[in-house]
């Protein structure tokens, strides 16, 4: 990777784990549906000038089928999952549990998309799992005002990030990376405008959340998936995809700086556990088999 790619890859890092932060402050005025509109609607608008050519638009049209489900299942449900999270927990805690999205990706791929999982990665996944376990643990909390449910539904946007990512390589990677991005944040936009409306606030929005609601929209969104496809076209998917374990990082020293978050030990361990796991599961960090006398 270049010197320009590895700054952009830690810009990036920085946009995405911002992303938490934006959440966290706008959502109790906005509400989880009608910020999320507000994050597609100025997406698409600053992102539509790319498809501006008739032969972008007509593989638009052609596969809007597959770009709505895409949105639907990349954009709509876990941004809405991820901002109603954040109405309870800590930026930094569910950018954590956001981390285990290759986890789901990787199961999901062998269970449905007949993807091969080495033995290896099932070592990788089962330490993830357990990372998560030591981050929540004492926080699975189901009764009316704990955090179970909460922390379920940032799971439950990991696991439509893994089905994302297996349906569009499976059935989109034939289309340029600017249909996609701007094909399918557009049709969240489209999915968005009728709940996003009916939801609206009846209070006025302070300017403080409008402030994070379009930095949620212009900085962690446009100019990150602009960065996150031209990182994907210089330096390849396998290098860019080295940005899940930069995330929870920028999250959570913005966290720290910006909201007074509190970086405990079991937060530091379990972020450790989780990031380990991830990067055996997805082949980052290789195990070598110590050779026996047999193979010598």
């Amino acid at each position: 990777m270049s010197p320009a790619d590895t700054l952009r890859l830690i810009l990036l890092s920085s946009l995405w784990g911002m992303s938490f932060l934006f959440m966290r402050v706008a959502v109790p005025e906005f509400g989880p549906i009608p910020l999320i509109l507000v994050r597609m609607g100025v997406g698409t608008l600053l992102l539509i000038p790319l498809l501006l050519s008739l032969h972008y638009l007509k593989l638009v049209w052609e596969n809007k089928g597959g770009l709505l489900l895409l949105g639907l299942i990349n954009h709509v449900l876990p941004f809405c999952l991820l901002a109603l999270a954040t109405t309870r927990l800590e930026a930094s805690f569910t950018s954590l549990i956001n981390a285990t999205t290759p986890i789901f990706t990787a199961l999901l791929g062998a269970l449905f998309f007949a993807t091969t999982v080495q033995r290896q990665q099932y070592l990788g996944l089962a330490l993830a799992f357990f990372g998560v376990y030591v981050l929540s643990a004492d926080r699975l909390d189901f009764a009316l005002g704990g955090d179970g449910w909460f922390i379920l539904a940032v799971l439950g946007a990991t696991f439509c990030y893994g089905i994302a990512t297996n349906y569009s390589k499976t059935y989109l990677s034939h289309l340029p990376v600017r249909v996609l991005a701007a094909g399918s944040v557009a049709m969240s936009a489209l999915i968005l405008l009728i709940p996003g409306l009916l939801l609206w606030p009846t209070e006025p929005i302070s300017g403080i959340a409008w402030a994070n609601g379009m930095g949620l929209a212009v900085l962690s969104t446009t100019v990150a998936f602009l960065l996150y496809f031209g990182l994907i076209s210089s330096a390849g998917a396998t290098a860019t995809s080295t940005v899940t374990f930069l995330v929870p990082v920028s999250a959570l020293l913005w966290g720290y700086l910006l909201l007074g978050e509190v970086l405990s030990i079991q937060i530091l361990v379990g972020m450790a556990i989780t990031l380990a796991g991830t990067a055996i599961a997805t082949g980052m960090l290789r195990l070598r088999r110590r050779k026996t006398l047999s193979d010598a």
